[in-house]
């Protein structure tokens, strides 16, 4: 099956009323872990590639050019994301790449300025068919920038959609980014008014710190499109620690990078599942 469209893979989970995973590229097997996991559930996914991770691999292309060959021959529809982009010149890449959507993350500009570049970007995705995602009001924990008490307003929301045209919009409600224990609450009622007053999918980010059932509970308050990345890092890591403690002298890397690859398609899968199940 070749690769689709975010906004196609988006759309069918508005219609459902459920929540559509979109998960985090780390590296090669990070990626084939995300795919095998949504093809062993036959459930579609979205690849996301942040800016982070491009700095990681010192340019887009290259991790780029290698996800979007392993999605075209992937056996379920699989979308490709550029994720919490903050340099616009990284966002016409993606576009010229052939990303499906891009994520414009202008949440630290004030507002005006936000809505100006977001606008922008808008404008170049529509130029190739791609959809755009923006962030508003802060969410926690990224780089330890921001206080994960901050929220969304919906009437601030409601313009920012409304001036920018954008597809999807991240709000903060409650989570927060690269959390290691899953001890955030949602604010459920803040999710259901965000829901109600906007007519594009809601994203949560920062959903590694949320536990399964109050992550059921966000999308059936409204929540569509849900970021994981630590969690499941998480798996990967653990899998490879435990490969290595058990073979001191193993040097192929290819053996604890299988293992770590394994065990996050498994979790991969059964958060896909999980999400739809919603």
């Amino acid at each position: 099956m070749p690769l689709v469209p975010t906004r196609q893979i988006l759309d069918q989970a508005v219609a459902g009323k459920y929540g559509q995973g979109a998960f985090n590229v780390i590296h090669l097997e990070t990626a084939q872990a995300l795919i095998a996991g949504a093809q062993h559930v036959q459930r579609p996914v979205i690849l996301q590639i942040s800016e982070n991770c491009v700095k990681y691999h010192g340019s887009l292309r290259p991790i780029a050019l290698a996800s979007l060959a392993m999605a075209d021959e992937a056996s379920v529809p699989v979308a490709l994301h550029l994720d919490h982009a903050e340099d616009e010149r990284l966002v016409y890449e993606a576009l010229d790449l052939g990303f499906g959507s891009v994520m414009y993350d202008g949440a630290k500009l004030p507002f005006a300025e936000n809505v100006a570049a977001t606008r922008r970007v808008v404008a170049a995705a529509a130029q190739v068919g791609a959809s755009v995602e923006a962030e508003l009001g802060e969410i926690g924990g990224k780089d330890g920038a921001h206080a994960p008490g901050v929220r969304t307003d919906p009437d601030e929301a409601v313009q920012f959609v409304q001036s920018t045209g954008v597809d999807s919009l991240a709000v903060a409600v409650g989570s927060s980014h690269a959390m290691l224990e899953r001890g955030a609450a949602l604010d459920l009622e803040l999710i259901s008014t965000l829901q109600a007053a906007l007519d594009v999918p809601l994203v949560l980010h920062g959903s590694s710190g949320v536990t399964d059932t109050m992550l059921v509970d966000g999308i059936r308050a409204g929540m569509r499109k849900i970021n994981v990345s630590t969690h499941l890092n998480g798996f990967f890591t653990r899998a490879v620690r435990g490969w290595l403690s058990e073979n001191s002298m193993g040097v192929d890397s290819r053996k604890y990078m299988d293992a770590g690859r394994r065990a996050m398609s498994d979790e991969t899968g059964r958060m896909l599942e999980l999400f739809a199940s919603a």
